[in-house]
Order: structure tokens, then sequence, then C-alpha cells
């Protein structure tokens, strides 16, 4: 099973200054095993390891950024709300949204934000789990957005 929605368990993330001291450079990061793609943001220049699925693990150099990309199958074929109330999610959640093809959900963790996003599909999960500054949530917003929109796959 994918490892989601555990804020407790997340790194904190980078700080503002990492974020906002210049334009932001992009990469593709692809999971071929699954025909997963996602757009990295440069602040994310560690690698932290690899999920229990097909992915990776970033960090922001500083260590206080994570970014987990992350996909495997649907072998339940859940859909987004199903799937999301098996990671039996934390109370409080902020931001929920959920649809046919995806949820997003992000929340407070302490001083920290955490945001994940899957988009689901017959076959398989994909997912983008961050972690990041609740005093930086502003500088982020438009990494989070780019990030979870770039969410592409089966």
């Amino acid at each position: 099973m994918l490892g989601l929605l555990l804020p407790g368990l997340v790194m904190l993330a980078g700080s503002t200054a990492a974020v906002s001291a210049q334009p932001m450079r992009w990469r593709p990061f692809s999971i071929p095993q699954t025909g997963m793609s996602v757009d990295i943001p440069a602040v994310f220049s560690e690698t932290a390891g690899r999920p229990a699925v097909y992915g990776e693990k970033f960090k922001t150099a500083d260590g206080r950024a994570s970014l987990t990309v992350e996909s495997g199958p649907n072998t339940h074929h859940d859909s987004p709300a199903s799937f999301l109330a098996k990671q039996d999610p934390p109370p409080h959640i902020r931001y929920k949204r959920v649809t046919p093809r995806f949820f997003a959900v992000s929340s407070y963790k302490g001083d920290d934000v955490w945001y994940n996003r899957c988009n689901i599909s017959a076959r398989f999960v994909n997912c983008v789990l961050i972690n990041y500054p609740r005093a930086a949530e502003h500088d982020w917003d438009d990494i989070v957005t780019h990030i979870s929109l770039s969410l592409k796959g089966d």
C-alpha cells in the first residue's frame, strides 16, 4: 500500500529563502513501470530514499522540505474517495477535494503544512506528498499547485 497521509512521520519543509530567492527551475520525473510523471522543482535537490512502491523521496538541501513521488497498483480498484477513506486520514483536514479522478488533502501538523494528492485510475494510484513550513505557506503555494497539476499517469 502507498505510504500516504502520515503527517506525523513526514520531514519538515524548506525555508522561505530557498523557495523565493530566485525563479524556480523544474525537471520532469517519471516512473516508467506505471507511466506516472510529475514536475519536480529544483529546490528538492537531494534524494531521501524510496517509498515502499515505485517512486522516489526528495528533500531540500537543508533537509527541512520533503517531497515523495510514488505510484503503485490499484489492486482493490479503489475510487479516490474509497482510497482516501482507507488511509484513515487525520481529523481536522483543512483542505479536501475529492473527484472521480483524484483527491487532494492538506492540513497543518504543528508548525508544518502537509499536502497529498493522488490521481487514481483503474490500474494505478499515483501520488505526491509535500511538506513545508506553515510560516512559508504563501511562498510554497505556487510550487505545490504546479506539482499537483503536473501529476499525470494512467
